[in-house]
């Protein structure tokens, strides 16, 4: 593709991935130039047919340098790493040996190759415990796993490399993404699946019970709280952060989410209204590391960058999940 014919190049590591793949067909549809990098451990080069795939771990540097040296990016989109908060407690080596090397050694290619311009995917875990809600940028962080210690201490690294080696950095905050594309052809797909939308969509879908982990959480009705956030508006936010950066943007921060939040029953009971059936459930142990409830003050992106959420009805993002679930899934 000559540069006449393309806005940016765009490097999407973990593009294979749930929210990297939307990212690359979005990148693509703005008639962008995107190189996906992904190891395919937990992504699917199914969901990026099409794309320029590149197949590597961000852990191997001669392949890292590889890529750049073939390429001259102008933004890199940061999406790979490990994501289960569970997973992280039980085996945290993994998670700082993946998250935290693999983004040390894309941050000293970026500097390599003087490529200035990164949006990382960071994570409401960063917070742990709020002390307050809604949680705004100001809030301490303090994470409760070792999941969420890994996003804080990256986003301490790149606060460091933007003061010493100029790399200016958007780090975006997800609390829950939730929802598929609208044309249902990609969609949530983990192994194993951990997340609660689509867990419970599967239960529905397989005739299954569902389990929530825990009904004893000082919340109304017991279940934990979380605020979700349509995967095509956390899309919108990186094309956004990234247009900042390109436009001389200094290293920041914003939190994603719709600012409402539901219950794990809240979340079962619209579910049932899309499915059109009763969902069997059964009431199991609390996961260890999981806040009782997170909700997003999303105002600083609002204001600084002008992103507006165009999903934020939960029964919407459901219902795109849902028609993936049922008509698309690989």
């Amino acid at each position: 593709m000559r540069k006449e014919d393309y806005k940016i190049k765009v490097l999407v590591t973990g593009g294979a991935g749930y929210i990297g793949s939307h990212m690359v067909r979005m990148l693509i549809e703005h008639k962008n130039s995107v190189v996906v990098l992904d190891d395919l451990s937990t992504g699917f080069q199914k969901s990026v047919l099409g794309a320029n795939i590149v197949i590597g771990s961000l852990c191997d540097k001669e392949f890292l340098d590889s890529v750049f040296a073939a390429n001259e990016f102008d933004v890199v989109m940061h999406f790979a790493g490990a994501s289960l908060v569970s997973e992280s407690v039980i085996n945290p080596a993994k998670y700082y040996s993946n998250n935290l090397i693999g983004t040390i050694n894309l941050l000293n290619a970026l500097n390599k190759f003087e490529i200035s311009n990164l949006v990382f995917s960071s994570s409401a875990s960063v917070f742990g415990i709020p002390n307050y809600l809604p949680i705004d940028e100001r809030h301490v962080q303090a994470p409760i796993n070792p999941y969420g210690r890994s996003k804080s201490i990256i986003e301490s690294i790149l606060n460091d490399y933007s003061i010493a080696y100029g790399i200016r950095s958007v780090s975006l905050r997800y609390f829950n993404a939730a929802g598929a594309s609208l044309d249902g052809k990609i969609g949530e797909l983990h192994d194993p699946e951990t997340h609660l939308i689509p867990l419970v969509l599967q239960a529905a879908k397989h005739d299954q019970e569902f389990i929530i982990f825990g009904d004893d959480y000082d919340t109304a009705d017991g279940t934990c709280i979380r605020d979700y956030i349509h995967v095509l508006d956390i899309c919108d936010a990186h094309l956004l952060s990234a247009n900042y950066l390109i436009s001389g943007g200094e290293t920041c921060s914003y939190n994603l989410g719709n600012g409402n939040g539901y219950s794990t029953k809240q979340i079962v009971k619209v579910a049932e209204a899309v499915v059109r059936k009763k969902i069997k459930i059964n009431i199991g142990p609390r996961r260890h590391g999981d806040p009782p409830v997170l909700i997003s003050n999303s105002n600083k992106i609002k204001n600084d960058l002008a992103w507006v959420p165009k999903f934020f009805n939960i029964e919407d993002i459901i219902n795109h999940a849902w028609a993936w679930e049922i008509n698309s899934r690989f």
